[in-house]
Formats: structure tokens, C-alpha cells, sequence
């Protein structure tokens, strides 16, 4: 089976490791649930030790990553779930939405295998961070491949949005996770952990400006007030369908 990140996902191990409080906030979503879906799992970041899960992953070579001490994987897309009607306490998916070819099949998939609560950990489209002024392709990425937020609604039913701070030294290196320490994104190393910079092309220019201002101080002069935050709304949201 082809997958995205069969190609995307060599530094992911690596760069991408669980942030204890963003795994504190999923885990409180789960409530009392024991059984749990894990839909578009990748190395098993975020699924809680405490309870029997089930993670289901489209990439072998994600697969392949996972611990030997990670929950079962079953190599399958979101939009065709092996399982039986009502299968799960509840189920989740995180950071993983904005990969499916077709994410309205894949929610409603998730809904009939979940008989509890769905929590999904994804992106506000409407949400501009400071790194899409250096970078306007990944606005309109997000604009292509991110569902709103009322998109939710109409193929989940009533939801629940809670917004998602960015811990300032975030151990997860998705996109706006360096949104305090702007040198990062200068490192192709740690550009590569965010499969947004594998989507788009010709960031030289972005990356230029970028060192530019940090050099010159105007990245100070405009985003430094952020420097006196311990956290940052770049625009992650958990989603939660009961």
C-alpha cells in the first residue's frame, strides 16, 4: 500500500516526539474510555498506555517505526475501516486528517466504529501564524487541506472545539511548534519533521527573508512581544464528537 509517508517520514521518529502536554490534554479527552482507535497512528505518538488500543496506519514504513512496546497496527486507510459497527469506546486522530484523500469517508467511518466520543487534534484553517508571512504557500496549504471547523459539524454532528496552545518549548516538532524560537526553521534538518515543507516548493526566498530578519533584528521588532509567553494559539484545535 502507498502511502504518503512512506516517502515524508524519515527524520519523524526523531523530530516529532510526544510533548507530555499535549499528551496530558488528549488523554483528558478520553475520559473513561478503555477501548480506543488510534485512525492515522504513525509511530504511536499520543496513544495513552493505560488502555487497549488499536492503532491503524496507511504507511508501512510508519509502521515500521513504531516501539515494540506500541499498540497493535493495522496497515489500513481511514476511509475503510476493518472493523464491525461500534467497536471502540471512542477513537482519535491526531495531526493526521489533513493527509486523507477523502476526509468526510474517513470521519464517518470513524463515527461507525466509535460508539463513544471521537477526538481529533487538527488546525484552524482561519488561523495565520507569524510563519506563513514568510511562507504564504502554507497558508494556502492549510487552505486546501484543512477542513473548517464547521466541516466537523456536518460530518460529526455537535462538536466541541478547545483550542490547543503551543508550549513554547514544545518537544513535538510539527509546523508552528518553534513559533518562539524562529532559528529553527532556518535548518532543513527541522524542516523536515513537518510534512507542510515537504507540500510546497520555492522557500528559499521565505527562508532568506527569514534569516534576514532575524539577523537584521526586525523578526524582534515584530513578533519578539511573543518571546514573553510561556504558550501560543497557532491555531491547533481538539475536536470532540460525542
Amino acid at each position: 500500500m502507498a502511502a504518503h509517508y512512506d516517502t515524508i517520514g524519515v527524520n519523524y521518529a526523531d523530530l516529532r516526539k510526544p510533548d507530555p502536554r499535549i499528551a496530558a490534554a488528549i488523554e483528558d479527552t478520553l475520559g473513561t474510555a478503555r477501548t480506543v482507535l488510534n485512525v492515522g497512528a504513525g509511530t504511536g505518538s499520543y496513544e495513552p498506555t493505560d488502555r487497549e488500543v488499536t492503532a491503524v496506519e496507511p504507511s508501512i514504513e510508519m509502521i515500521r517505526k513504531r516501539s515494540r512496546l506500541a499498540a497493535p497496527c493495522i496497515q489500513a486507510s481511514a476511509d475503510d475501516l476493518p472493523f464491525d459497527d461500534d467497536s471502540f469506546d471512542a477513537a482519535m486522530a491526531i495531526l493526521t486528517i489533513h493527509h486523507w484523500p477523502d476526509k468526510e469517508a474517513g470521519l464517518r467511518e470513524i463515527r461507525r466504529v466509535t460508539r463513544g466520543r471521537v477526538i481529533l487534534l487538527t488546525f484552524d484553517p482561519s488561523m495565520r501564524p507569524w510563519l506563513t508571512g514568510y511562507f504564504p504557500k502554507l497558508a494556502a496549504l492549510d487552505d486546501a487541506q484543512m477542513p473548517t471547523m464547521s466541516d466537523y459539524t456536518r460530518w460529526l454532528g455537535p462538536v466541541r472545539v478547545i483550542p490547543l496552545p503551543v508550549p513554547h518549548d514544545c518537544s513535538d516538532g510539527f509546523l508552528y511548534a518553534y513559533w518562539r524560537r524562529p532559528e529553527a526553521y532556518l535548518d532543513s534538518r527541522i524542516r523536515s519533521g513537518s510534512s507542510s515543507f515537504w507540500a510546497i516548493n520555492g522557500v528559499d526566498v521565505g527562508l532568506k527573508k527569514l534569516a534576514d530578519d532575524i539577523g537584521t533584528g526586525e523578526w524582534d521588532r515584530l513578533y519578539g512581544h511573543l518571546c514573553k509567553s510561556e504558550e501560543y494559539d497557532a491555531g491547533y484545535r481538539i475536536v470532540i464528537a460525542d
